[in-house]
């Protein structure tokens, strides 16, 4: 009798927000240990995903997250680097995949067979999983980035370009974690305020 394929989902999180990495999964669900609950983590708490993400390392066949950086990001452009973070992801699982389903309508260069699947997240419990571990691991990242920088807010928006984020990021200044490529970013940078916050002029 033949052994089922290798089967893994690989989602992204992060290719929005206007700081930090893009952050990949790929997930190898095992048939024999099945995760009731499985969804777009969109959709889902916060507190239901972290919950599922825990079953998810502890249950699945393999996983791997992986990232592309802030600087590959403005190199090469948010495509390529979410693309980056996928091939990355997958590369790294151990046993390998054979086929991996890819949440979107692009595939990452890859050493398996690779489909696209437009809305995934959606309908492929390997994806969906995949997208709980990469939007946990991204929202973790943020929050730790938040302690080193409390002023931008980033435990709340996880750096999408909210109102409250974009008053900051004017009153505060680019750091080296933000993506220079990005329009509202770049805008920043090429108009600064001419005095700093609090000044009375």
């Amino acid at each position: 009798m033949n052994r089922p394929l290798l089967v893994c989902g690989v989602d992204e999180a992060g290719r929005g927000p206007l700081c930090g990495p893009v952050v990949a999964a790929a997930v190898i669900l095992d048939p024999a240990r099945p995760i009731a609950g499985l969804a777009d983590s969109k959709k889902l708490s916060a507190r239901r995903r972290e919950a599922l993400a825990a079953e998810i390392r502890d249950k699945a066949l393999a996983w791997q997250v992986a990232e592309a950086t802030v600087e590959e990001i403005d190199r090469l452009n948010i495509l390529h680097a979410s693309l980056l973070a996928m091939q990355r992801a997958v590369e790294a699982l151990d046993p390998r995949a054979e086929l991996a389903l890819i949440d979107g309508n692009r595939c990452p260069d890859l050493p398996c067979r690779a489909e696209a699947i437009v809305g995934g997240d959606a309908i492929e419990p390997a994806i969906s999983a995949a997208s709980i571990l990469a939007k946990t691991a991204r929202d973790a990242a943020m929050v730790a980035l938040d302690a080193q920088f409390p002023q931008y807010g980033l435990a709340g928006h996880k750096g999408y370009p909210t109102a409250a984020h974009m008053a900051a990021l004017k009153a505060h200044g680019v750091q080296a974690f933000y993506r220079r490529s990005f329009a509202p970013v770049r805008a920043i940078l090429q108009n600064p305020p001419l005095w700093p916050p609090g000044d009375s002029r």
